[in-house]
């Protein structure tokens, strides 16, 4: 198949040489054409980008940089009568050819990169629709912005997504699970008010930095006789406890487990002045935590998320290890603090907070894949094996989800009355800003539908300044958020 990329000549920038890149296989060759030029750029944008590029990504390139056409036309590129047309610019379409396939990205219903910098300039990331010659919408998602450092970092983070979404529509399939909400209305400023805004606040960032460790996690616990979250929807009933830490480290990621007799709530734990992590177990007796956090796992790259499943009367662990690009498996050889590497499930891989689920007589490992571009918390990959040792296959439409608001895990599937729930991620103001509560109304190797119910939101019932994780075991419930942490204090007493 032959696919051709219709680019703006008046805005050359380095992801489109990462998009020919992204949407090249074995099956697809790309090839470019340089459309007529659309509107007339704002004037000093290349240099508020490059000034960005000096100040906040320290020389780094980015997608929003200037490139060259030469970078764009490699040698790559097909040449010939195109099968399928993806068109970047923000030209209207002149042609009429209904025999081949034709997708236009929209950014809260605006062609090309002004619709972008509209959105982004106006406090957000646009909404993102693949639409096709019939003016339908084929898959849309919400990127997300951790890694969007000013307003060009903003227009790769979309773009990076921008292309996700075509590889998606490309294999002919309709995304069910993406965003249902209509755009906001919009009120930009100029790029020069957003780019000064925005170094400013890198600025506040940075002096925050000084004076605080950022971010720094903590752990809530409470003990609940009823449902809990998952009955109420909500963080109310039960007051919720905060598990004391050093304040020089922070716990995250909570996953408590009763095995062999005692409860243990597994976590994340970082020493800020390493900043890297590893896992650890804290003790919990009836009245709450006993003890200290004690270190049960450290590899030479960070560890977090410790995902537990009981397997063959064996406990096992699936730490994240996102930083070695792969899944592995972790075998408890004794009881809270021995464990051995077992097997690799995925390799290659750059995936976070890997969740495994049974369903139907099939193991789903769902995890936040990343492309090395663009947000970490948007895209969600499933994988399936009639194994917990595999072999993983991935799922016929990965990535099946691009939604920074519910495709990120955030702890362990439920099922209550005889349907499957999941918690995840919402990102939609920042990483690990709340929780969502979803149902999964459909999985199996080639589908997956979930519908979201809940959102939770930190506030009278959690002091913390996030909602990141919700785990159970028996009767011990357990989130995590952040709090202000002064590094001129350390102390361990309960905020």
């Amino acid at each position: 198949m032959i696919l051709e990329l219709q680019l703006d000549p008046g805005r050359v920038r380095h992801w489109m040489t990462r998009a020919v890149q992204a949407l090249t296989s074995k099956d697809v060759a790309p090839q470019v054409r340089w459309t007529e030029a659309g509107p007339e750029k704002s004037r000093g944008l290349d240099l508020l980008f490059e000034l960005e590029r000096m100040l906040l990504r320290r020389g780094v390139r980015g997608g929003a940089d200037a490139a060259s056409r030469a970078e764009i036309e490699t040698d790559r590129c097909a040449n010939g009568d195109a099968d399928v047309v993806v068109d970047f610019s923000a030209a209207a379409a002149s042609e009429a050819d209904g025999s081949r396939r034709r997708l236009t990205p929209f950014y809260d219903g605006v062609r090309g990169e002004d619709g972008i910098l509209q959105a982004v300039m106006a406090g957000d990331l646009p909404h993102i629709e693949i639409v096709d010659e019939r003016g339908e919408v084929v898959v849309s998602g919400r990127p997300s912005a951790e890694n969007a450092a000013g307003l060009s970092g903003a227009l790769d983070a979309v773009m990076a997504r921008t292309v996700t979404l075509l590889g998606m529509a490309l294999s002919a399939r309709r995304n069910v699970n993406g965003p249902q909400t209509q755009p906001a209305v919009r009120h930009p400023r100029s790029p020069v008010a957003h780019v000064a805004t925005g170094l400013a606040s890198e600025l506040a960032r940075e002096i925050y930095r000084l004076c605080c460790y950022a971010p720094h996690w903590q752990v809530g616990w409470r003990i609940v006789d009823d449902g809990g979250v998952w009955q109420r929807h909500d963080l109310a009933g039960v007051a919720w406890n905060v598990v004391p830490d050093p304040g020089v480290c922070f716990y995250a990621d909570p996953f408590p487990v009763t095995w062999q007799g005692r409860t243990f709530v597994f976590v994340e734990e970082l020493d800020h002045r390493v900043g890297k992590g590893f896992i650890s177990a804290i003790e919990f007796g009836p009245g709450g935590p006993v003890g200290r956090a004690r270190p049960v796992l450290e590899e030479n790259w960070h560890l977090s998320y410790p995902f537990l499943i009981e397997h063959a009367g064996d406990l096992w662990m699936i730490p994240e290890s996102m930083a070695n690009r792969d899944v592995a498996i972790y075998r408890c050889v004794a009881f809270p603090d021995k464990w051995e590497r077992s097997a690799t499930l995925l390799s290659n891989v750059t995936l976070s907070d890997a969740t495994i689920t049974r369903h139907d007589g099939m193991y789903y490992l769902f995890g936040a894949a990343w492309d090395g571009v663009g947000g970490y918390s948007d895209t969600l990959s499933i994988y399936f094996s009639p194994d917990l040792f595999g072999p993983w296959r991935p799922h016929a439409d990965n990535p099946v989800l691009v939604d920074r608001s519910s495709a990120r895990p955030a702890g362990n599937f439920v099922q209550r009355d005889g349907r499957l729930w999941r918690p995840a991620q919402d990102c939609a103001h920042g990483y690990g800003s709340g929780l969502l509560l979803a149902e999964v109304l459909e999985l199996s190797p080639t589908g997956f539908r979930q519908r979201e119910h809940a959102i939770l939101k930190p506030g009278e019932h959690w002091s913390g300044r996030k909602l990141h994780t919700l785990n159970r075991a028996g009767s011990l419930e357990v989130i995590d958020g952040s709090r202000i942490q002064p590094k001129l204090r350390s102390f361990a007493t309960r905020i």
